[in-house]
């Protein structure tokens, strides 16, 4: 596997991961009293969260106050019948409550290539990204999707099409053969380096040790020495 195969697996392997707790808003089946007299909007609902256990970020958009006494409801009634009248929307990504305005609702029409629509959707019912209230719906062509909702629900649906192309990518196409292996042989011949590659020679660093041994001087050119054997001296008669 290669270095970028790895990273991109890498990279896909941490958004399950972020994304596996996801899981749809499940809430207690008992009512939820909870008195109002004048209270700012945002307050009630981190007051909410905080009393069932749940981490809430609430839009800087949504705003008002909640003012008189509302029913006792069960939680998810009561979150429902806030949104209804104040007029937003919220998204349960499995660790975070996410609220904010209607007016903050996004659409995206995203490019599937080179996945298809039903790979798309699988992945995104798998993370437990889905939400049933907010569209993904293909466009004609099988080419297209187009998502509408609010704005952490978008952020996660383009998040899991970008791991799914990323992996898809990083597939071995079929037909397409593997790189051939090089095959590199460094010689060492004393100060010398023959650097051969796929059997052929490729560079030469170095002197070259058979031009260097011609060049040291040899015993019998010593200047102090005679290159030919002493004559004896004549012998005179007397």
């Amino acid at each position: 596997m290669s270095a970028h195969t790895g990273i991109v697996l890498f990279g896909l392997a941490f958004l399950v991961a972020a994304s596996a707790g996801a899981a749809p808003l499940t809430l207690p089946d008992t009512s939820y009293s909870y008195t109002v007299v004048d209270q700012d909007l945002p307050a009630a609902l981190q007051e909410f969260g905080t009393n069932l256990g749940i981490k809430v970020n609430v839009s800087p958009e949504v705003r008002g106050r909640i003012q008189g006494r509302l029913p006792e409801l069960r939680p998810r009634a009561f979150l429902d019948r806030l949104a209804a009248m104040f007029n937003f929307e919220w998204y349960y990504d499995g660790q975070v409550l996410y609220i904010s305005a209607v007016k903050e609702s996004q659409s995206r029409l995203l490019v599937l290539a080179p996945i298809g629509f039903d790979q798309f959707k699988i992945a995104l019912d798998a993370l437990k990204v889905a939400d049933d209230r907010f569209a993904v719906v293909p466009a004609p062509g099988n080419g297209l999707v187009l998502v509408s909702g609010p704005p952490r629900f978008i952020a996660l649906t383009e998040q899991t099409l970008a791991g799914l192309i990323a992996e898809e990518q990083a597939k071995p196409k079929p037909g397409v053969p593997a790189p051939a292996k090089e095959n590199v042989l460094n010689v060492f011949r004393g100060t010398q380096v023959s650097i051969w590659r796929n059997g052929r020679l490729e560079q030469v660093i170095g002197p070259d040790p058979r031009i260097e041994a011609s060049r040291q001087p040899r015993g019998d050119d010593d200047p102090g020495r005679s290159s030919h054997s002493p004559v004896p001296a004549s012998l005179h008669p007397f």
